[in-house]
């Protein structure tokens, strides 16, 4: 705020300031107020204005929507109340008002803490943990409801489950819902259910009431009994704005009983809809399938192969013909070949055989061994030799030889 010497203060400047030493001050910023209600107003808006009084002073109050749509009651003038929030000031006016965050009939503060305290140790034991949850069957032959058989709520389950899947069996436990005997009977009847054969998935819930009526499911023995059962469990308590213990433990919360019983079965009439769509969609792809193999089997009893079977035969059988002339000249033409090889071959044999140098005048020399003379100088004087002629031989004796090398 300006300095008193600089000149005077705005309206704005000075109400700016008060609303700052509120917000400095911790215990203005967090507290609980009880009171009554009085010049009550639920805006068009959603937000709720009212005045907090008792016998010796009042307080302006207001609530915004985005608190007070999470009240589990309905306010209304004259009821005694504990709201929390903080304290500002509004400065169009130039008042303070109290800011309230939540809201609970005056009583029920304590059953409040319970609940909260309650939540947190079952919360950090792990009966909350969504990987803990099961999975509800998709058509549930039979139904285990937990509930008074007295109430509305049943009624409604009843039927909602006859109205959507009157094949399902129904076993009702009746029970206590509220009052100091309901925990144990409802915690009783969930086991009792789960010693049952066949029972797919269970509802426990009741209609709507104040918070000291819903107790019983904000009990230890009923959550623990929930989070024991190995059925599925929906929890459907009171109203869609009110939430147990019970809610957070179960498989599924569902908002109110007959949003339970619609949860855990389907609509027959739904399921009627979509067998006639699939036997349609059926029936349509069938007929498609056969038009289309019948004209693929006229197709096939038009081809040349089913109308005229031999001529495909005889095509092969002229191919075959060709192939087999070809190979048949071929296999002349490499023999001919061959033969032409044959005979230079045999020409150039008997150009080098013994009887065609014979032919030529020459004559093989051989020794009295019948060995081949090649060389005279192995020769001596007086040795006999046996001369091979072309036609004939002739005996030799030595007279002479002649070692000088032919040239």
């Amino acid at each position: 705020m300006p300095r008193q010497s600089d000149g005077p203060v705005t309206v704005a400047q000075l109400t700016q300031y008060i609303k700052n030493l509120f917000a400095a001050d911790s215990q203005l910023n967090s507290l609980r107020v009880s009171g009554e209600i009085s010049n009550f107003k639920h805006h068009s808006s959603g937000h709720m204005y009212f005045t907090l009084k008792d016998a010796k002073a009042s307080l302006r109050c207001v609530m915004f929507r985005s608190y007070n749509a999470r009240l589990t009651f309905k306010p209304t003038q004259g009821m005694n109340v504990v709201v929390s929030g903080r304290i500002s000031v509004y400065e169009r006016d130039g008042q303070y008002q109290m800011y309230v965050e939540n809201m609970l009939p005056e009583g029920v503060g304590s059953l409040f803490a319970a609940f909260e305290a309650l939540k947190k140790r079952l919360a950090a034991e792990g009966l909350f943990a969504p990987e803990k949850k099961k999975q509800l069957p998709k058509l549930p032959a039979r139904i285990g409801v937990v509930t008074s058989p007295t109430g509305a709520a049943i009624r409604d389950i009843l039927t909602t489950l006859k109205r959507r899947f009157p094949q399902a069996e129904v076993l009702v436990m009746p029970v206590l819902v509220q009052g100091p005997d309901a925990p144990e009977q409802i915690a009783e009847a969930i086991e009792f259910l789960n010693n049952i054969d066949d029972v797919d998935v269970m509802i426990i819930g009741r209609g709507g009431g104040a918070i000291e009526e819903l107790w019983a499911f904000n009990e230890e023995v009923v959550a623990r009994a929930v989070y024991a059962s190995d059925i599925p469990v929906v929890s459907a308590v009171g109203h869609e704005t009110d939430f147990t213990i019970a809610d957070f433990v179960a498989d599924v919360r569902a908002a109110t009983p007959t949003a339970a019983a619609e949860i855990v079965v389907p609509d027959q009439r739904e399921i009627m809809q979509y067998l006639d769509g699939a036997k349609q969609r059926m029936a349509v792809k069938l007929a498609a399938k056969l038009e289309h193999d019948r004209r693929y089997l006229e197709r096939l009893a038009s081809s040349r192969v089913l109308t005229r079977p031999l001529e495909r035969l005889e095509q092969y059988s002229q191919v075959l013909d060709n192939l087999s002339a070809r190979l048949e000249t071929r296999m002349q033409y490499l023999l001919q070949g061959c033969q032409s090889r044959v005979s230079v071959l045999e020409g150039k044999l008997t150009a080098l055989s013994p009887e065609a140098v014979l032919a030529r005048g020459f004559a093989i020399c051989l020794d009295e061994k019948g060995n081949v003379v090649r060389d005279a100088a192995l020769l001596n004087r007086d040795d006999l030799l046996k001369l091979r002629l072309q036609r004939g031989t002739v005996t030799a004796r030595v007279e002479e030889t002649d070692t000088e090398e032919v040239k």
